[in-house]
C-alpha cells in the first residue's frame, strides 16, 4: 500500500485563500474613447488589479461576439485577465452598443477588424502601457476578427480566442460543418438588397432579430446551438438593454465573402492559441482554423462546456489565456 499524500503545505493554502479571494475582484473599469475610420468608439479600460503580478505594461484587447456588447464577456475575461496584472481594453463595435456609426445594427467584418487595429493604436498611446506587449482576444466571431487583424498587423504579438467562428464560412454553412446555407443565404441577400434600396426610399426591411425574444418563444424545434445562444443573451444570465437581438440585413452580403482563416498562417511566428468546448457546435470552427495555422499554435479544449457556456464560465479558459499572454508576452 502505498504512504499516504502529504498534508498541504501551509504555503499551497496560503495561495488557495488568496485565489479565492481574487476571483471575486476586479479593477475597475475606466470609459474611454478612440476612433475607427472616424467613428467614436466607446470602450472600458481596466489597469491590472492592485497587488497581482507585474506584468511590465502588457496588455490585452478583447473584442465582443456578433450581437453582443463589451459588458458581456469581455469584461468577464478582462475579469480574469486583470486578477492576474494584464491591462485590458473592451469596448463596443462600430455600429453598436454605445459606439458611434450609422446605420446602426450593422455587422460588418471588415470594420471590426479596424475595430481591433484602431483599439490596439489606442494602447500604443498610453504610457502605462508597453507597445510591444500588446495581444489581442477575440469571442465568438471576434473569434475570426482578432486572427485576421493579427495576420497583418504586427504590433499584435500574440492572438487568442474563445468559441472562434467565422462569420463569413458561418454565413455560408451555419453552424454545421458538413451543411449547406446556400438556400437561406439566397433569401438573405435579397433581403440585404432591399435593405439598401430602403436608402433612396425604397421598401423597409424588417431587421433581423438574431434570436427569440424570451426562451418560451421559441419553437419545440429550436435547434441546440441556437437555444445555447438564446439561454445567455436572453435570461437575466447575460441580459443587457444595449445587446439588442438584432442586426440589418445588409450585413450578409457584406460577411457573404469575408474568410477570417484562409490566411491565418500568416500569424506565425507570433503564437496563437484558439479555446473551444467539447460540446461548443462551433468547435470546429476553432479545429479547422488550428490545423491551417503555423507554429507555434495551440488547441485547448475546455470539457464539458458548449459555446455560450465559454462567454461566462471562464474559470478554466481565463486560466488558460492567463499562462498563454504570460508566456507570450
Amino acid at each position: 500500500m502505498p504512504p499516504p499524500p502529504p498534508p498541504p503545505s501551509l504555503t499551497l493554502i496560503s495561495n488557495f485563500i488568496i485565489l479565492s479571494y481574487n476571483l471575486t475582484i476586479m479593477s475597475s473599469p475606466q470609459k474611454v474613447t478612440f476612433l475607427s475610420r472616424n467613428y467614436k468608439i466607446a470602450g472600458h479600460f481596466y489597469p491590472p488589479v492592485a497587488g497581482s503580478p507585474d506584468r511590465s505594461g502588457a496588455a490585452i484587447v478583447i473584442a465582443h461576439p456578433w450581437t453582443s456588447i463589451k459588458e458581456q464577456s469581455p469584461a468577464n475575461y478582462a475579469r480574469m485577465l486583470t486578477q492576474a496584472g494584464f491591462t485590458c481594453l473592451t469596448y463596443d463595435a462600430a455600429y453598436q452598443g454605445e459606439s458611434e456609426g450609422e446605420p446602426r445594427d450593422l455587422e460588418d467584418p471588415y470594420q471590426r477588424v479596424e475595430d481591433i487595429k484602431c483599439a490596439v493604436t489606442y494602447l500604443v498611446s498610453r504610457k502605462d502601457v508597453d507597445s510591444e506587449k500588446i495581444g489581442v482576444l477575440g469571442i465568438c466571431a471576434a473569434g475570426g476578427y482578432a486572427p485576421f487583424a493579427a495576420q497583418t498587423d504586427l504590433r499584435i504579438k500574440a492572438c487568442a480566442t474563445s468559441a472562434a467562428v467565422c462569420a463569413g464560412v458561418m454565413a455560408r454553412r451555419g453552424f454545421d460543418k458538413d451543411s449547406s446555407n446556400l438556400d437561406i443565404l439566397k433569401t438573405q441577400l435579397e433581403a440585404a438588397g432591399k435593405d439598401r434600396n430602403s436608402d433612396v426610399g425604397g421598401e423597409k426591411v424588417p431587421i433581423v432579430h438574431m434570436l427569440p425574444e424570451k426562451p418560451e418563444d421559441a419553437p419545440a424545434q429550436f435547434p441546440d446551438s441556437f437555444r445555447d445562444l438564446m439561454n445567455y443573451y436572453r435570461t437575466p444570465r447575460a441580459f443587457h438593454p444595449r445587446a439588442t437581438n438584432t442586426c440589418l440585413p445588409r450585413s450578409w452580403d457584406i460577411m457573404r465573402n469575408f474568410d477570417a482563416f484562409v490566411h491565418i498562417d500568416m500569424i506565425s511566428p507570433r503564437p496563437l492559441l484558439m479555446i473551444t468546448g467539447t460540446k461548443a457546435a462551433t468547435k470546429w470552427f476553432s479545429e479547422d482554423a488550428v490545423a491551417k495555422a503555423k507554429e507555434p499554435k495551440e488547441l485547448y479544449v475546455v470539457d464539458g462546456l458548449t459555446h455560450a457556456d465559454l462567454y461566462d464560465k471562464v474559470n478554466d479558459a481565463g486560466a488558460k489565456c492567463v499562462e498563454f499572454f504570460a508566456r507570450s508576452l
